[in-house]
């Protein structure tokens, strides 16, 4: 676990300002603090809270909300099942240990289970610190959006997007995407052009 904190030590500072971003942006979609902080100590998980937020945000249910998060999160599937047969012991404690996979900590420890949970564990301690003090700092900035932050949850997005364009046919789904979400947000609450947006990427898939 020593091993896993020290490869995990040079992500820290980064992670602690996504979740400060998060804490701030939280306010912005009118999340109090400590719903913001307990929803990164029980999610974990940047995009999809991202994703939920902003859908909260913007009037949307919490149906909505939660299947958004759930796609976004879907990888966590067969990454799950990847290092299920390192988990030992009772199921609370196989779920208290399962908390602590994410991408950095799956990577970095190549199914070896001691590694994973030391960098699952400082990483969650700069999440969750992280959003506390920018939920903490959008609470004393008030009106967040007054900065523009409100615009900051679609530049997250398009930023993790740009990333995925290496192929035409990655570039072609994400035009679908953009396309079909365009369409039904004048027409349908908020949450449902997400969640039929996802429909390119399906489509994509099966092309492949």
């Amino acid at each position: 676990m020593r091993r896993g904190i020290r490869l995990a030590a040079p992500l820290f500072p980064a992670v602690a300002a996504l979740g400060a971003s998060f804490g701030v942006l939280a306010r912005t979609a009118h999340l109090d603090a400590v719903a913001a902080v307990v929803m990164s100590a029980t999610t974990f998980a940047g995009s999809s809270q991202v994703a939920a937020a902003s859908v909260l945000g913007a009037g949307g249910g919490v149906a909505a909300a939660v299947a958004a998060a759930l796609l976004l999160n879907a990888r966590y599937v067969p990454i799950g099942i990847s290092v299920a047969r390192s988990f030992r012991g009772s199921v609370t404690r196989r779920i208290g240990q399962a908390q602590l996979v994410v991408d950095e900590s799956w990577a970095l420890s190549r199914g070896d289970l001691p590694i994973l949970l030391g960098v699952g564990a400082t990483l969650w301690v700069a999440w969750v610190g992280g959003t506390a003090v920018g939920a903490l700092a959008g609470q004393a900035i008030g009106d967040t959006s007054a900065f523009g932050l409100d615009g900051a949850f679609a530049a997250l997005f398009v930023a993790l997007l740009a990333t995925q364009l290496g192929s035409r046919s990655h570039a072609r789904v994400a035009v679908l995407g953009a396309a079909i979400a365009a369409l039904l947000i004048p027409l349908t609450p908020p949450g449902v052009p997400i969640l039929a947006a996802t429909a390119a990427v399906l489509a994509g898939g099966r092309r492949r």
